[in-house]
């Protein structure tokens, strides 16, 4: 798989990364999304220094992904109650049927 140089804007300023082949609009809009968190939060807290408006987005950043990891664990434990639900309710049955 071969990589391709993107130029991305964040906070007004120009950084080339390398990007799969076929991921150039993914990284784009992340590097939109993440340059609208930033100056929205510069906004919001009336911090200026750049390091830590970076620090303190990478936290949220990794909060939220946190947060869906755990989401879609409760998600699939629930997922797991239901077909385990969905199965005794499948046996109960054919029991009552046979007797």
């Amino acid at each position: 798989m071969s990589n391709q140089a993107v130029d991305v804007e964040i906070l007004g300023k120009i950084t080339r990364v390398n990007c799969p082949d076929g991921q150039k609009e993914s990284l784009i809009n992340a590097a939109m999304e993440l340059d609208h968190r930033l100056k929205e939060m510069a906004e919001r807290t009336k911090v200026t220094n750049e390091v830590k408006l970076l620090t303190i987005a990478a936290l949220n950043i990794s909060y939220e992904l946190n947060e869906a990891k755990q989401e879609q664990s409760d998600n699939e434990k629930m997922q797991q109650r239901m077909e385990n639900l969905t199965t005794a309710l499948e046996n109960a049955l054919s029991k009552v049927k046979q007797g």
